[in-house]
């Protein structure tokens, strides 16, 4: 679990830096394969896994959070290419303003991230529904 708030950490270090794709491609290529094999890898039962998904669900459940931490990059600063973008088209709005106005989007993203950790089987559910 240290492992996976580190490469989060991580990931929220080069999203102030970076943009969302350029991030996920950077990185996604190490990490990904890193993260499945601290859950046991592929073929891990939930049961016997580090992370208590399966193996399959491990890269559903790490895709979604991956997800979820390139949207709260894009709204961090000192980059926060969305609160720019805003900016932007507002012309009697400054920018910091607008990541005033994001602080609170910003606090739910995370406690949305910290609950998906916590419990992986909310982004499993819908899934393990279809079969």
């Amino acid at each position: 679990m240290l492992t996976l708030l580190l490469i989060l950490l991580a990931y929220a270090v080069l999203g102030m830096f970076m943009d969302a794709i350029g991030m996920l491609l950077l990185t996604l290529p190490v990490v990904y394969p890193a993260v499945i094999a601290l859950n046991g890898g592929e073929g891990v039962a939930a049961a016997d896994s580090a992370f208590g998904v399966s193996g399959v669900g491990c890269a559903i459940w790490f895709g979604i959070i991956v997800v979820k931490m390139a949207e709260l990059c894009l709204i961090t600063p000192p980059i926060g290419l969305n609160c720019f973008v805003v900016a932007g088209v507002r012309k009697d709005i400054s920018v910091q303003d607008v990541f005033r106005g994001a602080t609170p989007f910003f606090v739910a993203d995370v406690i949305t991230i910290g609950v998906l950790i916590a419990f992986p089987s909310i982004v499993l559910w819908l899934p393990s529904l279809i079969g």
